[in-house]
């Protein structure tokens, strides 16, 4: 039975990127309102995306608009197949249900940017690289008005000739070409006469501008690279900040949401979109502060790095703060979406304590977790007055906080699994789990009391004798006993084994790089151990689409990947409380 979390209004988002749209719209100027999510495909979608992608698909939500998921492509050496494959796979899966209705799609193989017609089936996003061809007219358009030459400097002198902040760059020695020479040579560099790096396109600007992007900046440069999407079509390619404004302007977009290091980048995309013939109304960008989480890395290079030196398995680990890893781990969309919510939108730079979105993870999966009982360091209990050979159902809850979720049977019998921390031969003060002479209540059954400690000739326990009191049973007449200590239990004869992997954050530190550090320093030993649990034998039908409490211990999942029938695999997705808490002090 999968129990949902129960679903409440919750109440409509307020920021100031919503506010302009909302005066966009009622002041007529805007008919319908676009977004665009543009990510470019070379590597896949983390955490940090979340807020964009919730931005921008919520936007066009709110205001019965769409939202185009495009491919921002424009630079073949870093860009494959696969990561295209893996971000339309955990964009439909974060909005799904949710905001499914305002994903755009084209219709396959057209390029310009037009919507795919109602009842379309077409799942393919949109590409900047379908502009290609449009994106180089335009280019022709602005050397034949005299706004972009052709430059010959080397990355390395091109950079030198910006200057800096507070200081002017100085003009390249080819920026007074001719339209002629420029459409020559613009044209040579399209028929892939030139090597890599000889020669750039740039506009013609102000080498003296006080932002320094404004300073004659990069259009297009030359590489010798075949594309994931057109292949050996073209060996020039346009820069993000060149295409990234025409792609919106061709397909619509109407508002242009970008997070705040894109704001010193604004007057370039004013400044291209001004100067051609672009349709109007053209776009506008607006920038917001984006998510930062503690306790993670999302630089997409160095998750690279995780996943090439072996650091974690792949992109999908359910350690690594992608999407992809987060689905697997067993984070529900939900709880990504509340957390995002949660966080706000704002001008602000500012670090987000991980532990919130933990908390909205917990606070998700507390309401549509099914309860279950599973022992994960298992010591044996033989409870020596229950009879050989009995067994008897008792009932346990599926979800306290959802009534409705009903029960379910568990089988309880003579032997039985508990968790060896629920034992202690010298116990600690305050020790109210079980110990020599003493008593603890096993949940959903029967108060008990060990007699005997059964140890093996190194002197390892490897057995607890207790005896029952068997008119103490849960929810009986009787059971008005009070012990102070509840443990959980899972009956030996039919537990099911299954491996379990407990997984925790990959970083013990808030900010992995922190004083310019290695993150390779800042690894959490322990952010994953693997143990062969016990459960009870209603996990052996567990599915993917649910999310099981394992009482008194955590919150777990299938693992999507590795487990298979007769192959019970559980992915631990966070602990009941927050342990980090009390560890911070220490640290």
């Amino acid at each position: 039975m999968t129990t949902d979390a129960p679903e409440t209004p919750a109440p409509a988002p307020s920021d100031f990127i919503r506010d302009v749209v909302a005066a966009d719209v009622a002041s007529g100027k805007v008919q319908r309102v676009i977004t665009r999510f543009p990510p470019e495909p070379n590597g896949y979608l983390h955490i940090g995306h979340a807020k964009s992608i919730c931005l921008n698909f919520g936007i066009a939500r709110e205001f019965g608009g769409l939202c185009n998921l495009r491919m921002d492509d424009t630079n073949p050496a870093k860009e494959e197949v696969e990561y295209v494959e893996s971000i339309i796979a955990d964009v439909k899966w974060l909005i799904g249900g949710w905001a499914d209705d305002v994903l755009r799609f084209k219709h396959a193989g057209d390029t310009s940017g037009k919507p795919a017609a109602a009842g379309d089936a077409s799942t393919e996003p949109f590409y900047a690289s379908d502009y290609f061809q449009q994106l180089h007219d335009y280019a022709v358009a602005l050397i034949k008005a005299g706004k972009a030459y052709v430059c010959d400097l080397t990355p390395e002198q091109t950079d030198a000739y910006r200057g800096a902040p507070g200081e002017p760059g100085k003009p390249s020695p080819w920026r007074d070409r001719s339209v002629e020479e420029n459409l020559d040579l613009f044209a040579r560099m399209k028929a892939g006469e030139f090597p890599d790096g000889a020669r750039t396109l740039r506009a013609k600007i102000d080498m003296a501008h006080p932002n320094v992007w404004m300073r004659d900046p990069l259009l297009y440069r030359i590489r010798h690279t075949a594309h994931h999407h057109t292949g050996d079509a073209w060996c020039i390619y346009p820069l993000y900040d060149y295409a990234h404004c025409l792609s919106d302007s061709i397909e619509g977009v109407t508002h242009s949401v970008c997070t705040l290091e894109f704001e010193v980048h604004r007057p370039l995309y004013d400044w291209i979109v001004d100067n051609l013939p672009v349709p109007q109304p053209r776009p506008h960008q607006y920038e917001f502060a984006k998510l930062m989480p503690t306790h993670v890395v999302i630089s997409k290079r160095k998750l690279l790095a995780f996943v090439n030196e072996g650091v974690v398995s792949g992109w999908d680990d359910p350690r690594m703060p992608t999407l992809s890893g987060l689905r697997r781990r067993g984070v529900t969309p939900e709880a990504i979406r509340d957390f995002v919510t949660g966080v706000g939108v704002t001008k602000f730079i500012s670090s987000t304590d991980y532990a919130v979105f933990e908390h909205a993870v917990r606070s998700d999966l507390n309401a549509r977790a099914q309860r279950r009982l599973a022992v994960l360091q298992p010591i044996k209990v033989v409870i020596t007055n229950y009879p050989e050979g009995q067994t008897e159902e008792l009932t346990a809850t599926n979800n306290p906080t959802v009534p409705e979720s009903g029960t379910r049977p568990v089988p309880f019998s003579r032997e039985l699994w508990i968790e060896q921390e629920d034992f202690a031969e010298v116990p600690p003060p305050k020790f109210f789990r079980l110990k020599p002479g003493g008593e603890v209540r096993l949940k959903y059954a029967y108060i008990i009391k060990c007699e005997e400690v059964v140890k093996d000739a190194d002197g390892r326990i490897v057995e607890l004798r207790c005896t029952a009191d068997l008119d103490s049973k849960s929810g009986g007449a009787t059971s008005s006993r009070k012990v102070k200590g509840t443990i959980h239990w899972v009956s030996a004869p039919h537990a099911v084994d299954a491996e379990v992997r407990l997984y925790d954050r990959l970083f013990h530190d808030a900010e992995p790089e922190s004083d310019g550090r290695d993150w390779r320093t800042a690894l959490n030993p322990h952010s994953l151990e693997v143990v062969t649990a016990k459960l009870e034998p209603s996990l052996k039908d567990a599915t993917l689409a649910e999310r099981y409490q394992f009482e008194r211990l955590a919150y777990f999942t299938l693992d999507s990947k590795d487990s298979a029938p007769g192959k019970l695999v559980f992915n631990r997705i966070i602990t009941l409380k927050d342990t980090w808490a009390k560890e911070a002090p220490k640290g």
